[in-house]
């Protein structure tokens, strides 16, 4: 595929999202803290947006550091973060990610993939995102938008996120790479989505090898 084929969809997109702040995680992009984005991503795990945002408000109205959270009790935090849904699992894990920030990196959130990947809790899409987000590094954060919206384009023929963002790095020209989750999340939001996707007003269905036979990845 050449690079204009890509540029041309990527544009057009573009002009349907014009703004890439749209999600929290893409709005703490302007002033990051790499602590709170790695946080807001932990707890935006199977929840929605608009329960991230006010979940991670509140809990970052008496949490800033990781000395902070770990402080709290885990009944108390719980009760923070009930909202975003499976709070138990990720009341655990905010503690124990936070402790080894702690233990291990000074208390710093580090830049590097293979020592975020390192920490228990940590998988390759939260990796990237911090990198992504928080640091400005030339990475892919590959959500279940991300994934599945190249596989039906015919972009990609992938079975896992990690090979999607591979597969996207070699594929993708990298003045797109920092903005393809946040547009390909709101379009997959809006129109291409997981099930009874909206192709007839798809702006870029004509590009879409599976119009008319899409079936939910």
């Amino acid at each position: 595929m050449q690079e204009a084929y890509f540029k041309e969809i990527m544009e057009e997109l573009k002009r349907l999202y014009p703004s890439t702040d749209k999600t929290t995680l893409n709005r703490m992009r302007t002033k990051p803290d790499p602590f709170k984005v790695l946080i807001s991503c932990l707890l935006s795990l199977r929840a929605r947006d608009e329960n991230t945002e006010k979940v991670s408000k509140k809990l970052f109205e008496v949490v800033n550091t990781p000395e902070q959270l770990v402080k709290i009790p885990i009944p108390k935090l719980e009760k923070i973060i009930f909202s975003s849904g499976h709070y138990k699992k990720k009341a655990r894990v905010l503690h124990s990610v936070s402790n080894e920030l702690i233990t291990r990196f000074n208390s710093k959130v580090p830049d590097k993939k293979d020592e975020l990947l390192s920490i228990k809790g940590i998988g390759p899409k939260t990796a990237n995102i911090v990198l992504a987000f928080a640091f400005n590094k030339p990475v892919i954060p590959v959500d279940t938008h991300v994934h599945r919206i190249p596989n039906r384009l015919g972009w990609v023929q992938t079975k896992k996120p990690e090979q999607t963002e591979q597969e996207l790095m070699k594929i993708l020209p990298k003045i797109y790479w920092a903005d393809v989750n946040a547009i390909f999340v709101q379009f997959g939001r809006d129109i291409c989505q997981p099930v009874s996707p909206k192709c007839s007003t798809c702006p870029i269905n004509k590009y879409c090898k599976k119009r008319g036979i899409i079936r939910s990845r």
